[in-house]
């Protein structure tokens, strides 16, 4: 105000002074009237992200409406005159942004730079990726500040976008609230516009100063009404400016127009501050300075956020041993178990070998010193002595301990083979054996009448061989031959153990007297001295026993001892007596397992043998993953865990091991050009598929814009070539609308490569995905090789368990099976119904495998061998509770008709009233059934039902016996009602017969066990069997 106020009077000092004319006095004004103006500074924020731009078809329609909004309201920058004598003039400019900030023009005075601001705004094209909303507010900021006037109240942003990110993943510029607060602080007034529809009012309450500048402002609108809406925008935010203006310009006090210029006036006091300069380039940085003093202890902080978990710790210590503890309480006994499957019979072993030598006995006592005698003739046997006399019994001992039980005796010889069975039914005619040899030569024919003489001739050669014969048919099965002779003796054993030493036998007798010796006689000695005394001798040897004395005379008895003895030491093994008689037959047995059953018990036994299961792989997978802007952090967070469930699935359901030299997993995420990202098993820090599920955990949200045919090429060149397995799948979670106008890239870069599965899920706005996106990316126009393409609302049914199991199913499509047949065949009319449980107990995931179940059983039966396709026909009901029966699939042959009712099938999801689904079954029989059709009804149930007793249940079942019906009941899980159960098979409370619920009765431990094995075909085939 002073420099104007100086130029102003220095102007009028010339005029006076240099006699200057009068006619000048017109510019002047006009020149006054200008510095007078009141100026308003506007500034456009509009966005052109990936959520706005391709959030509607055609791709960039919202950014136009956005551009038609702009334009028109720069069309209503007019000025206006104030009673204050002011005229309101406008600057405007605009920028555009998404990651970037894009600046359409500064600030330009109106109406002069009108023209051209317009169409710099409709020349904008969209960005399409990211939104920095923060940083597009801050940028205006510094447009207002550095142009303009210096009305610093007279400053107002209009923010255009939607609101998007609601998570605020992407504010690189300090976030929208510093953003908000910054322009508060300077003064600058924001308004916030949406675009509709579908915007995020919590974030543009926040953009907005305070909500008189956010009310239902609107630029866009899909409805009938968008004219109107966003002319009330215009005219509302126009005319707050206005007012607010008027305020701000007009606030003294009224006087009179004016009159014309006054002399000049004495010079003015020092002028008020300035307004604050703009900030200042970046100083070097300042030397640093001392350390400052301790400050004092600060509050407590907010709790932070959850960190990361932690790395495994390494072991610790052994803890030292605790306490014992107190006894427990006896636990309740638990259920009785489920009778096991009968073992296979054992091979015969063979037979041992021959056990080691015995050591040898002990030593006997030696023999009598005789004296030398000549050889004597040997001595005949004596002859054994009579038995002696008993001698008197002894005194009456006292009564003894009573022993311990003695041990087992050993286990008898094995019984003689019982009577041979009846003899089986006739087998089926063998398929025709093999193309036989020749047959022999014939004999040679009668020699012919001699004839005359001729030359002796060679030999000629071999002739052909004849016609083969028609193999005949095989002979019935042969009885049993008679017993053979008795074979030849076995080769003698090895000789026994030496046994003990026998008595010594009787002295022999005297021999003869030698011959006289030859010599003189001597003469006398003289008696020598007597000698001293010698020592005492030593003792002699005990002598021998003497002979046996004669037998003493009987003694009189002794008194009877009423009690027992001791127990005696058990006696050797006797010897083997003599065969018995065969005993009579007894009754019939249970029939043994088919081959169906043996099937099923060894695939029991063997569960973790390679081909006793069906195996899916090896097999890679490809996932691509949008992370554009318009999927959000939740649901990009929501993907990632898909990824790892479809995963652990493979695994643990379908047992595909991920390992180097087996299945792979790589997953690349994308967002516009060149964000793509890599992870995958064989990367460098990527050993095994923990590290790989940890490395999907790791992803961030990209926030960008949509290129999803670059990211297919890129998967293609990538990862591929990483992966040479012959079965792959690749797996494309989008929302489905690619940006093509910016992306050419074709979208079905995969098609020749591998099968694709594209899953296109609505964005944050709940827009569907675009379902032409999605055939091309699976390739659905071609006739090789097409994939599968699967549209869901919303993210949250990714991780729905039926969704997991029909993309695994779809992976492991080309499963891997043993080749395991069991055939069925009828050989008459049979009607068979399938009762399904649909109650509450079940559940919906339980009650899907049982569906997938039903299946198999009904193209068994119809796919079986039968006198007539129509011969056998099948039905579905499903029950629940009273008044809850459905047929499903009334009496058909025709399995595609059955299979499409049975898919239909919908979980009923109430009570369980089993008395009321055979009464209504039974009914069934009686209008629809053959009368010479045989009537089998499969009953799934686990014996509870609500409200009823074993009664009730052997009146329902009774009442369908007498219809000709035979019950079979499939029993899942170890909750079942035995009781119940037991009546419901054989129609009995009381005397229950084994043999017939062996064959009518069926367990399984739980629904996934349904779908396992063969189990399904010993099912069909013990119906089957009349």
């Amino acid at each position: 105000m002073i420099l104007q106020d100086f130029v102003l009077t220095l102007l009028l000092l010339a005029g006076f002074l240099g006699g200057e004319s009068w006619a000048q006095g017109p510019e002047i004004t006009t020149r006054v009237a200008n510095a007078e103006d009141c100026p308003v500074d506007l500034f456009f924020v509009l966005d052109t992200s990936e959520s706005v731009a391709l959030r509607v078809k055609p791709f960039g329609d919202l950014v136009s409406q956005v551009k038609d909004f702009t334009n028109r309201f720069i069309d209503k920058l007019t000025s206006r005159y104030y009673r204050c004598d002011r005229n309101l003039v406008w600057n405007a400019g605009a920028l555009h942004y998404s990651d970037e900030v894009v600046l359409i023009k500064s600030l330009t005075s109106m109406p002069s730079g009108q023209n051209e601001l317009k169409n710099r705004v409709s020349a904008v094209n969209y960005i399409g990726k990211g939104t920095y909303t923060d940083c597009a507010i801050k940028r205006g900021i510094e447009e207002l500040l550095i142009g303009g006037s210096h009305h610093k109240e007279n400053k107002y942003l209009i923010v255009v976008t939607d609101g998007h990110p609601l998570e605020g993943y992407k504010e690189p510029c300090g976030g929208l609230d510093d953003a908000a607060n910054e322009a508060k602080h300077l003064g600058i007034k924001v308004f916030s516009v949406a675009i509709s529809p579908n915007h995020l009012d919590q974030r543009l309450n926040i953009i907005a100063t305070d909500h008189a500048y956010r009310r239902n402002f609107t630029a866009t609108s899909l409805k009938p009404t968008r004219e109107l809406d966003v002319e009330e925008t215009i005219n509302t935010i126009i005319d707050m400016i206005k007012v607010n203006t008027e305020q701000s310009c007009c606030s003294f006090e009224c006087q009179p127009p004016r009159g014309p210029s006054g002399p000049p006036g004495d010079a003015g006091n020092e002028g008020e501050r300035g307004k604050p300069g703009l900030p200042g380039q970046k100083g070097v940085a300042g030397d640093p300075g001392r350390p400052g003093d301790m400050g004092p202890v600060g509050y407590q902080g907010m709790k932070g956020d959850k960190g990361s978990r932690g790395e495994k710790g390494s072991r610790g210590a052994k803890g030292a041993k605790g306490e014992k503890g107190r006894r427990g309480i006896d636990g309740i006994d638990g259920m009785k178990g489920e009778a096991g499957y009968p073992g296979l019979p054992g091979c015969k072993g063979s037979p041992g070998f021959d056990g080691a030598q015995g050591p040898p006995g002990p030593k006997g006592d030696p023999g009598a010193y005789g004296p030398k005698g000549g050889k004597g003739e040997p001595g005949d046997d004596g002859k054994p002595g009579r038995q002696g006399i008993p001698g008197s019994p002894g005194e009456k001992g006292a009564a003894g301990n009573q022993g311990e039980p003695g041990p087992a005796g050993e286990t008898g010889d094995e019984g003689a083979p019982g009577p041979d069975g009846p003899t089986g039914e006739r087998g089926s005619n063998g398929e025709g054996g093999a193309l036989g040899s020749p047959g022999d030569r014939g004999p040679r024919g009668e020699p012919g009448e001699p004839g005359p003489p001729g030359d002796q001739g060679r030999e000629g050669p071999l002739g052909p061989p004849g016609d083969q014969g028609e193999a005949g048919p095989p002979g019935p099965k042969g009885y049993r031959g008679d017993d053979g002779p008795r074979g030849n003796e076995g080769p003698k054993g090895l000789p026994g153990a030496p046994g003990l030493p026998g008595d010594p036998g009787l002295m022999g007798e005297r021999g003869e007297d030698g011959p006289p010796g030859n010599g003189t006689i001597g003469f006398t000695g003289a008696p020598g001295q007597q000698g001293d005394r010698g020592d005492p001798g030593i003792n002699g040897t005990k002598g021998y026993v003497g002979p046996k004395g004669d037998e003493g005379e009987a003694g009189d008895p002794g008194n009877d001892n009423p009690n027992p003895g001791p127990m005696g030491i058990k006696g050797a093994k006797g010897h083997r007596g003599p065969e018995g008689r065969p005993g009579p037959a007894g009754p019939v047995g249970p029939p043994g397992p088919d081959e169906c059953e043996i099937l099923d018990i060894i695939m029991k036994m063997c569960f973790l043998c390679p081909a006793a299961e069906c195996t899916c792989g090896p097999v890679d997978l490809l996932f691509v993953l949008d992370s554009s802007e318009s999927i959000g952090l939740q649901n990009f967070q929501i993907a990632k865990d898909f990824i790892i469930k479809v995963i652990d699935r493979l695994s643990k359901d379908e047992r595909v091991k991920f390992e180097p030299g087996e299945s792979r997993v790589g997953v690349v995420q994308y967002s516009h050009d060149n964000t793509q990202e890599l992870v995958a098993m064989g990367d460098a820090n990527i050993d095994n598929i923990g590290a790989l599920k940890q490395a999907i955990k790791n992803l961030n949200w990209i926030a960008g814009g949509t290129y999803t045919g670059e990211a297919l090429q890129f998967t293609k060149d990538n990862l591929l070539r990483r992966f040479t397995s012959d079965k792959r799948v690749a797996i494309v979670i989008t929302d489905g609308r690619s940006d093509t106008l910016r992306d050419p890239t074709p979208l079905n870069s995969l098609c020749d490569v591998t099968p694709v599965v594209s899953l296109g899920i609505g964005d944050i706005f709940r827009n569907p995905p675009n379902p032409d996106h999605l055939n091309d990316i699976a390739c659905l126009s071609r006739p090789t090789r097409p994939g599968l393409s699967i549209q869901r609302d919303n993210y949250a049914e990714l991780l729905d368990d039926t969704f997991l199991q029909n993309i695994t199913s779809y992976v492991c499509q080309e499963k891997k099976c043993p080749d395991y047949t069991c055939p069925i065949t009828f050989s008459g009319l049979a009607d068979i119904t399938l009762l399904v449980d649909s109650s509450t107990s079940v559940g919906s995931k339980n009650f899907e495998t049982t569906k997938r179940f039903v299946k198999r059983l009904a193209e068994r039966f119809l796919e079986a061998g039968k006198p007539a396709d129509d011969s056998v026909r099948v039905s579905v009901v499903q029950y629940s509770g009273r008044n809850q029966q459905k047929v499903e699939a009334q009496f058909q042959h025709n399995y595609t008709v059955i299979a499409k009712a049975i898919d239909n099938m919908e979980f009923i999801n109430d009570a369980t009233d089993v008395n009321a689904a055979l009464r209504y079954v039974t009914g069934l029989y009686q209008r629809s059934s053959r009368a010479a059709a045989k009537k089998r009804v499969l009953v799934f149930s686990d014996g509870n039902s609500q409200g009823i007793t074993a009664r009730a249940i052997e009146r329902a079942v009774q009442e369908a016996q007498q219809a000709g019906i035979e019950i079979y009941v499939l029993a899942v899980g170890n909750q079942a009602n035995e009781p119940n159960i037991r009546v419901l098979v054989t129609g009995k409370s009381a005397d229950y017969d084994v043999v017939y619920g062996e064959r009518h009765l069926f367990r399984v431990p739980d629904y996934s066990s349904l779908l396992r094995g063969v189990f399904y075909q010993t099912v069909s085939r013990k119906i089957a069997v009349d």
